[in-house]
Parts: structure tokens; sequence; C-alpha cells
């Protein structure tokens, strides 16, 4: 298995669990963290090594990425186990795939890639990779079987995992947040680039949004490895905010809060099915913006927004990822309880549509990919 950053290690370390109940001798090996490091999983390389976003990071890292994926393709092909699943990461893993499945060995791809939000022609590369494909949304299976490439919808894990009723109050007691505050979570993202370029005016928003409201409590979790690049912001931009800093945490955090901020990927999906109000932000290089810019089929950036097919909550990209926009979008969800119930319950709805068991269904359809070996 291979997993590179925090979701994906997230995800790897809930399907680990399903597997694992299936085959109770499985043995599992590659690139991973923490959560597949609970289910016994033997990490070759960490999975930080792969936690990078865009063009600018990836060119400076790129002989190590290269190095790392032809040492653990040789590895494989030599030791050849029964099968291979990479988890989210494609610019990785796709390569990494079709090495191994020319050389025998079955390959499942673990999250399918957006090719109906952008990027199109990755399903060639999907279709010699994968022998099938693990789907976290229900319009993609269909995507993919146009194509004739192999793929079922599991649901997503989040959802088996997360409650359909988010324990607010003993949330707010483990992290020593008053019962009786607004509490507004900022999650700046899981890898250092989006950090360097969310958190800070994450933290400004919060200094207006408390400006304006001086009861307000804020909490933020940071990734593991990540506290070095957040400490200097708030020493700037932090010394008078009523602000809890967690080692992690974030869906203790997400259960605590009344509306977060939150930088655009997983965590927002997360924040959707704790039922929490948002503003979704994101920034990044310019460069890779200018790459990007122009290239999505759809409007929206944003999961709950994908799922809804309508822009639900707030989006804040690039240009628009300012304090003050931040701030403007925060306070009008603390000045709309009816807009907020309202969105809860869509959250419902699509916590409702994406709870199917999902470690058991995906250990099911890699059961039959097997089966066909």
């Amino acid at each position: 298995m291979v997993a590179g950053e925090a979701s994906g290690d997230l995800l790897a370390g809930l399907l680990l669990q399903g597997l694992k109940a299936r085959w109770p001798g499985l043995t599992a090996a590659g690139i991973g963290g923490p959560k597949m490091a609970a289910q016994g999983f033997e990490a070759w390389w960490p999975h930080h090594k792969l936690s990078i976003f865009g063009y600018v990071d990836a060119l400076l890292n790129l002989r190590e990425l290269l190095s790392i994926r032809k040492q653990l393709g040789t590895r494989l092909l030599a030791e050849k186990p029964a099968a291979f699943i990479g988890i989210d990461a494609p610019d990785f893993n796709f390569g990494l795939e079709q090495r191994l499945r020319e050389g025998g060995i079955k390959t499942v791809h673990f999250v399918c890639p957006s090719i109906w939000a952008w990027r199109a022609e990755r399903v060639e590369k999907i279709k010699r990779s994968a022998d099938h494909v693990l789907c976290l949304f229900p319009f993609e299976p269909e995507l993919l079987h146009k194509h004739g490439i192999g793929a079922t919808y599991v649901g997503h894990p989040l959802a088996d995992a997360i409650p359909m009723q988010p324990p607010q109050a003993a949330s707010r007691e483990l992290l020593k947040l008053p019962a009786d505050a607004t509490v507004v979570a900022l999650l700046p993202g899981s890898r250092r680039s989006e950090v360097r370029y969310i958190a800070e005016p994450l933290l400004k928003a919060a200094q207006r949004m408390q400006a304006a409201k001086p009861g307000l409590q804020f909490v933020m979790p940071v990734a593991p490895g990540l506290r070095g690049l957040i400490d200097p912001m708030l020493q700037r931009h932090a010394k008078c905010l009523n602000l809890a800093v967690l080692d992690g945490r974030s869906h203790e955090a997400l259960a605590a809060c009344d509306i977060t901020l939150v930088a655009s990927g997983t965590a927002t999906l997360e924040a959707a099915l704790f039922k929490r109000p948002m503003v979704i932000a994101y920034k990044m290089h310019a460069f890779n913006w200018w790459r990007i810019k122009g290239r999505n089929y759809q409007p929206w950036y944003g999961l709950p927004n994908v799922l809804a097919r309508e822009f639900l909550v707030p989006e804040l990209i690039q240009d628009q990822c300012t304090p003050e926009h931040l701030a403007r979008e925060g306070l009008a969800w603390l000045d709309d309880p009816a807009r907020c119930e309202r969105v809860r319950q869509c959250f419902t709805e699509q916590h409702e549509l994406l709870r199917r068991n999902t470690a058991q269904v995906a250990a099911d359809a890699i059961a039959q990919v097997l089966a066909r070996a």
C-alpha cells in the first residue's frame, strides 16, 4: 500500500480495518503514516514524503520521489504481494501501479481522481494502471465504466467513522473549551504548502471576527510536524486572540465548534459530516494557480458543494482568500441561525448517502479482484 499525506493515511487506516477483518492474517507494507501503523502496517517510508502539492513543490522534490518510487517498485516486483493498493496520490501511484500491473501484480486504486472536475486525460492513465478503482462518491463508477474501467462505489469511510450526531458538549469538555461559548475552528490544511499560504489569512480573519464579536473562542488543530511553521504566525497574529492551538485532534475541534474556516480538501467533507457550516478557503503558489486556473469543468472546488451541485457554502479561492472576505463570510453564518440549520440538514443527507460500511464493501471488491487473478 502507498498513502500520501494525512488524509490518505486516514483512509488507508480505515480500509485496513476491513481488510484485516476479512483476512485476519493479512500483512501490509509500503508507504504510510500513524493511522496505518496502528493497524500493523509496516512503513518502509513515511507518508509525509509524498505530502506535496503543486508543480513547484513537485519539481523541488522530483529526484527523491522518483528514487523512492523506483526502489519501491523493484522491491514489490521481487516480493510479489497478492495486491497493491494505491491510496490517492495519483501522480505517484499511477506510474507505480502501471509498472506493477505489467509485472503481474493486481492493482487497486482507492479514491477516483477528480476526472469529473478537471484533468479528464487521467482516464487513460487510470485504465493502464488500475485493475479496479474504489470510488468514494456514487456518480464516479458510471464515469469509469464508460471507459472500460472496473469500479465500485464504496462510500466514504469517514461517513462510517463520524457519528450522525456530533458530540459537541463532550468534545468541548475534552478540549477545555467553554460550554456556552461560540466556537470557530480554523483548519489551515495538512500540507506544509497549504499551511504556508492559508494559515495566516485564517488567523487575520479570526482577529477581525473577534473584534466584531469579542466573546468568540477559536480553536486551531495543527497537523503533526507543522507546529514549527505555525508558531511564527501565531507570534505575529494570535497574541490577543482567544485561540486554543491543538496538536492534531481535528475531529474533536470540528465536533466542538459552531462553524469552521477550512482549507479545501478532505477536511471540508469532514466538516460536512460533523454538520458544521463552513467557509472554504484555498491559496497556492501563483505559478500553480496559473497552471490550473480555468481547467476545472465545474464551478465548485469544495466537496460539500460538489455533492450538492450548488454553492451550499462559500468558497474563497486564491485572490478571494483574504482576511476581510473570510471574516465577512464567517460572521454571516453566525448572524443567520436559519441558514445554519438548512445547511446542517443538507449535510445530514450527504452523510446518509456516503455511509456504506466502506471498509467491508471495499474488502469485498478487493476479494473479487483477487478471485479473478
